[in-house]
């Protein structure tokens, strides 16, 4: 005999049993957790958040460069979206990356680079006419935000830390072998990714 209360009830009547409840998910499904990110609007919620990447450089040895790269992202805060900011100077893989994926698209290597979803914006010109014009607004649809204030407390923001395994010396003493051999962990500067806000 089939359970009356198992029915789903059609057209907004209750059933027997009384309307049943909508069922709703304890946690986000978005992929940022940290403190400082705020969830997705309810559309959102079902897809996973679009990745904005924005490859840029911390040295100021070219002005312009410098200042392009603070261009682009002060106008990405102004969007409160999360940005996974590749800093090139701080990792020559990420300098190989970028070369790469420019390369593949025939284009000369410059920064900054903003990728949205997997899709090269193009560098601060191309970011410019696109906020100015409002299309940037619309392909950073189904980001996934981010408080523009929010500062990790495990980098102050700088997305590295002095790798763990080594102390940032770049070099690991193996007991067994009795020899000092190159840290695989870290980068050529002793830093790994802040696995606080980078993760």
């Amino acid at each position: 005999m089939e359970d009356g209360c198992s029915k789903v009830v059609s057209g907004g009547g209750s059933g027997s049993c009384g309307a049943k409840k909508p069922f709703h998910f304890a946690r986000s499904l978005t992929y940022h957790h940290h403190q400082g990110h705020r969830l997705l609007p309810p559309a959102a919620k079902w897809r996973r958040p679009k990745a904005v990447v924005l490859y840029t450089t911390s040295l100021r040895g070219v002005r312009r460069t410098f200042a392009d790269c603070s261009s682009v992202r002060a106008i990405l805060r102004g969007f409160r979206v999360a940005v996974d900011e590749r800093d090139v100077s701080m990792d020559a893989a990420f300098r190989r990356e970028l070369r790469s994926l420019l390369d593949a698209r025939g284009r000369a290597f410059s920064l900054p680079q903003l990728l949205i979803g997997g899709r090269l914006v193009g560098g601060a010109d191309e970011v410019k006419q696109l906020h100015e014009s409002g299309q940037l607004r619309r392909l950073l649809e189904g980001a996934a935000g981010q408080d523009p204030a929010y500062v990790c407390d495990g980098c102050g923001g700088v997305r590295f830390v002095p790798c763990t395994a080594c102390g940032g010396g770049r070099k690991v003493f193996i007991e067994e072998e009795d020899r000092v051999q190159r840290c695989g962990d870290c980068n050529e500067n002793g830093l790994v990714r802040c696995p606080n806000c980078c993760s």
